[in-house]
């Protein structure tokens, strides 16, 4: 059997797909130059969007990932929402952002970034945010790119497999920015994410990444002596030189300020974990089970707060070892990270 894309690298490390702009068509050349393997985040970018990231990606390495949202839609509790609205429009008006209250629905151009990675393959495919179709992993297939789903849970793992992928990436927890569940609504308690890779590696016979609470050398190999074949990457590299990140979010992953992180619904509507800052203290209890809503809700607000250099009221993702995140370059940090377990 072909070996998945990811294994196929000089190191057994993923840069996981941030999306939003925290990847970079510089990060990914960073980590593919290391031995690594970089994924172009697909996530909120239309189809002429990503084709152009994608582009750019050839330009570095002609063995890379794209990651792309599954649409997931969630029965929206109106009466819930229109309170949230309620709740968010004081601080909004303070920072001279009016609010639409009419819920916004979309599929992130789902269907279209499909067609376009049919009619122009990669290596690989993966989903978040919920299990790709069948229809969808045979369409990939088709023209010869691997397929993976981003798994929470051991059900998960086997609905996965049975709908034909070719690999899994375990998530766990302590991840950073949005937990990749199928099912958003349930409440997520905290483990290793070792557990989960040995338990799904118990259940399903396929090739497994992971990520969630990695810190170091210690971690990775922790991981890999699971069972993993390759660890994933990416509250590690916020702080990296490649990584799009914002000027108050670098200042914030580095502030004695903020203590800790949570995994809230309050900015997008979808669990996601960032630093605790005021908006999560405010707003974290009136949060709504609203995927994209709450997303195109707040969107506006969270570019005033970048704009305004206010951590406050910015989603500041970050994963539960968030201090262990360096500056310097993205290579030097991946080399750092997966010398030790160079493949033979």
């Amino acid at each position: 059997m072909t070996a998945i894309a990811f294994e196929q690298t000089e190191l057994p490390i993923i840069g996981a797909p941030m999306a939003g702009g925290t990847t970079t068509p510089e990060l990914i050349a960073a980590v593919a130059r290391a031995g690594g393997f970089p994924f172009v985040a697909g996530g909120y970018l239309t189809a002429a969007a990503l084709a152009d990231q994608i582009d750019r990606a050839r330009e570095a390495t002609d063995n890379f990932g794209v990651n792309l949202f599954a649409p997931n839609p969630v029965p929206l509790d109106r009466g819930a929402f229109d309170a949230f609205v309620a709740a968010l429009e004081p601080v909004a008006a303070d920072r001279g952002v009016t609010l639409d209250p009419e819920p916004v629905d979309d599929d992130d151009h789902y269907l279209e970034k499909i067609d376009h990675l049919v009619a122009h393959p990669v290596p690989l495919v993966s989903m978040t945010f919920n299990l790709p179709s069948a229809e969808v992993v045979d369409r990939l297939h088709s023209v010869g790119t691997q397929v993976v789903a981003t798994v929470t849970t051991v059900a998960e793992a086997r609905t996965a497999r049975d709908r034909g992928v070719d690999a899994l990436i375990v998530q766990g927890p302590r991840a950073g920015g949005h937990t990749g569940t199928a099912d958003p609504t349930r409440e997520i308690a905290d483990r290793p994410t070792v557990e989960l890779v040995r338990e799904a590696l118990a259940e399903v016979d396929l090739p497994i990444a992971a990520g969630g609470g990695v810190d170091g050398v210690e971690a990775v190999e922790e991981l890999l002596d699971a069972g993993a074949s390759a660890v994933a990457i990416g509250t590690l590299l916020l702080l990296s030189d490649e990584a799009g990140t914002s000027a108050t979010h670098r200042r914030a992953l580095q502030d004695d300020a903020f203590t800790e992180t949570k995994l809230t619904r309050a900015f997008t509507g979808r669990p996601a974990r960032a630093l605790v800052n005021d908006f999560i203290r405010r707003f974290d209890g009136l949060a709504v089970d609203a995927y994209p809503a709450v997303h195109h809700l707040t969107k506006d607000l969270r570019a005033a707060a970048k704009k305004s250099d206010d951590p406050q009221a910015l989603h500041l993702w970050a994963g539960t070892r968030y201090r262990r995140a360096k500056e310097g370059s993205a290579e030097t940090i991946v080399k750092e990270l997966g010398s030790p377990f160079t493949r033979r």
